[in-house]
């Protein structure tokens, strides 16, 4: 699309999956008419965009089932052998940070659904901040295996809660990012409501949240 910015395509890509709900209230400042004519002409890009987040979000789902066929396999070949892994205390106050932020986001969606921008905005901020803390209790989670004397290289059991939490922890990164864009975006300018920005972003976070569940309890089996 000549002439659109970065920021732009990434505001037709949330506006193109948000599309369908059609009760969701318009950009602040744009009427319905407006909105429907720049819609128009770009759609098929926009469900390209939008195919590519499906792909990748499934490409996620797939590397992380491949990650966890491996773990189970070697679990059971080298029972024998395998190091039983104790999870960090921290880890479950890591996991109760992370359910609350999604329980601050939903209340936050409410809020907005019923125009209330100023209490979205701080339960929306509320959720964010449990994020990050969420990050840091997993940095927490790792120091205490360091001094515990268990590393990447240490045995196959540390190894893999290493690459487990790390690559969930990166991927939450980029969740965080989302939370912060629907934050600060000033939507009265911008080609998608905040209502559809803040579903969106949403989505992403509970699967985050699902896929941290599922790996904890992989760890949590498997030791």
């Amino acid at each position: 699309m000549p002439g659109t910015t970065i920021v732009e395509d990434i505001e037709l890509i949330i506006e193109d999956i948000g599309g369908g709900g059609g009760k969701l209230p318009p950009a602040g400042g744009d009427d319905g008419g407006d909105s429907d004519k720049r819609r128009g002409p770009q759609r098929p890009s926009s469900r390209r965009y939008a195919t590519a987040i499906v792909i990748a979000i499934v490409s996620i789902v797939m590397f992380f089932m491949a990650m966890a066929s491996a773990y189970i396999y070697l679990r059971a070949a080298n029972s024998n052998r395998w190091v039983p892994l104790h999870l960090p205390w921290i880890i479950w106050v890591n996991t109760a940070l992370l359910l609350l932020s999604s329980g601050a986001m939903e209340f936050a969606r409410r809020r907005l659904a019923r125009a209330d921008v100023a209490q979205f905005r701080k339960l929306w901020a509320v959720a964010t901040t449990l994020g990050v803390l969420f990050l840091t209790g997993q940095l927490l989670a790792w120091r205490q295996f360091v001094l515990a004397g268990f590393y990447v290289s240490s045995n196959q059991a540390s190894s893999f809660f290493y690459i487990f939490t790390g690559l969930h922890g990166l991927h939450l990164f980029g969740g965080i990012c989302a939370l912060l864009y629907v934050s600060f975006r000033k939507f009265e300018k911008a080609k998608v409501s905040r209502a559809v920005a803040a579903e969106v972003a949403s989505y992403y976070w509970h699967f985050m949240d699902g896929l941290w569940i599922f790996l904890l309890a992989l760890l949590y089996l498997g030791k």
